[in-house]
């Protein structure tokens, strides 16, 4: 991942109103007011830490296979279900977690269960891939096992290193994971109206960036010994590494999968015709570049659902690239 001009605006737009968003009641109050001048963030804030501290694994995370394919629109839809189904696993657990631990005072700043909660959201998008009986037709893979396994862990014995797994995750929803809805829906040729990607549909978030300022200022005001932060971004980390472990075992299973037949043949232009209406036709008759008119062609492919789709992926990476999880 490259941390670029991207993160540096996001870092001095975080910057500002940081006393208002610490002392903000709740959520709504944030992203439905505009944030004042305000302190700067610190080296030690926990936010910062976490940021600097998974750069590294960060990137490798975003340089596997499998997000890469995704960003360029490259997503077998039946990988998509099994990656879904993976989520609905994950988000389980950790929500089921999160709730044994509201109250915990390591953990009870962060718990926004309306704003963030995922679970209810991937039942939906369940449904809509397999049907009223999906929950009979899906089952854990080991990769996912294990991850749900280390966060139970944490639930019930570190507590206070559970707001790694659920920054981790909900931050790069908010982020990232914008960037491949939009390329889901493209790719997959989902409804229009939103069936199959409510995962990454945060209805009652108004304000993503503000939120997301919300979040950090929380965890940055939670009362943490140096060490306990350490850890936190251990595990942030290792959050990471089992994310990658799904996305590995997702590439061998898509390796297996036949290609989906999402875009039609096409044709370019044959080179019949009177290529001199062609305006970018430069040649003599005795000349012509027997591949056909490239301008014609341009056209032609400018046309392709395929084509479009990514042109869209690039731009999305170079404007919302900090990709897969960005925080």
């Amino acid at each position: 991942m490259a941390y670029n001009k991207i993160d540096a605006a996001e870092n001095l737009q975080e910057s500002e109103g940081l006393e208002k968003i610490k002392n903000a009641p709740n959520a709504a109050e944030l992203q439905d007011n505009d944030a004042g001048e305000g302190s700067k963030l610190k080296p030690t804030d926990l936010s910062e830490l976490l940021k600097e501290g998974t750069k590294e694994v960060h990137e490798q995370a975003e340089n596997t296979q499998f997000v890469k394919d995704f960003l360029k629109g490259s997503i077998k839809k039946e990988l998509f279900k099994l990656a879904t189904v993976a989520l609905y696993y994950t988000y389980s657990t950790l929500e089921d977690e999160i709730e044994r631990n509201k109250d915990h005072p390591a953990f009870a700043p962060m718990y926004f269960p309306l704003e963030l909660h995922r679970k209810e959201a991937l039942e939906n998008d369940l449904f809509f891939f397999y049907g009223p009986e999906w929950r009979a037709q899906i089952q854990c893979s080991e990769a996912t096992r294990d991850y749900m396994e280390r966060i139970r862990h944490i639930g019930q014995h570190k507590p206070e290193l559970l707001v790694a797994h659920a920054y981790t995750r909900y931050m790069g929803d908010l982020s990232g994971g914008q960037v491949l809805k939009k390329v889901a829906q493209r790719a997959l040729q989902l409804p229009n109206t939103g069936e199959g990607i409510q995962f990454y549909v945060f209805e009652n978030v108004t304000n993503a960036q503000r939120f997301k300022q919300l979040y950090r200022a929380r965890m940055n005001a939670l009362n943490l010994d140096c060490r306990t932060k350490d850890m936190i971004v251990e595990e942030a980390n290792r959050a990471f590494h089992f994310n990658m472990k799904v996305f590995n075992e997702l590439d061998k299973v898509g390796a297996t999968l036949t290609e989906d037949a999402q875009t039609k043949e096409f044709r370019l232009h044959d080179g019949k015709g009177d290529v001199r209406k062609c305006p970018y036709y430069a040649g003599k008759e005795g000349s012509i570049n027997r591949t056909g008119c490239p301008f014609h062609a341009g056209l032609v492919l400018l046309r392709l659902p395929a084509v479009q789709l990514i042109l869209a992926a690039m731009v999305a990476m170079v404007a919302g690239l900090a990709a897969w999880y960005m925080m």
